[in-house]
């Protein structure tokens, strides 16, 4: 898929532009976190689980925001809708979120790479010394110093996760 290859390079670029303390790690292609988790030797937690989700404020607009929560927990959709004071929030459509992200469902990246896309990360997110995510693709992850994600990124931070 040619995005995918195009946001992965957009991704290296930006990681080196900023200088950022990073590692490509090779792995067996999958985008389950609990296995990729394994796969690269590392706690769960460690992982940034991305979540592309659509905000309707009101009946007349909607709005896309990239959710971010440490890998061992989930998107509490509630949390997010009474942050943004939504009367809706869930999951985009695999299409939508694919075309936003550019990349597939699974690589989705813990980084805004879309202008129409906000990001909003749980504090937990930081609470680790490196985040790894899947590089907008199956097979390869980065790990990243977590105060450079967030350096880089420039997350809203609101509490979103709850366990899993």
């Amino acid at each position: 898929m040619p995005v995918a290859t195009s946001t992965y390079q957009q991704l290296l670029d930006l990681l080196a532009e900023h200088d950022a303390d990073f590692e490509l790690v090779d792995h067996e292609a999958t985008g389950v976190t609990e296995t990729v988790s394994a796969l690269r030797g590392h706690p769960a937690a460690w992982a940034a689980k991305a979540l592309m989700l659509v905000v309707k404020p009101d009946r007349r607009s909607r709005k896309y925001v990239l959710a971010v929560v440490p890998g061992d927990r989930r998107v509490d959709l509630d949390a997010v809708r009474r942050y943004y004071g939504a009367r809706y929030v869930g999951v985009c459509e695999t299409a939508t979120a694919e075309q936003l992200a550019g990349s597939p469902s699974g690589t989705i990246l813990p980084i805004a790479m879309h202008h129409d896309v906000e990001l909003l990360a749980d504090p937990a997110v930081l609470e680790q010394p490196q985040l790894y995510f899947n590089a907008a693709r199956l097979d390869q992850s980065v790990r990243l110093a977590t105060a450079d994600w967030a350096r880089i990124a420039q997350p809203a931070l609101h509490p979103i996760a709850v366990a899993s």
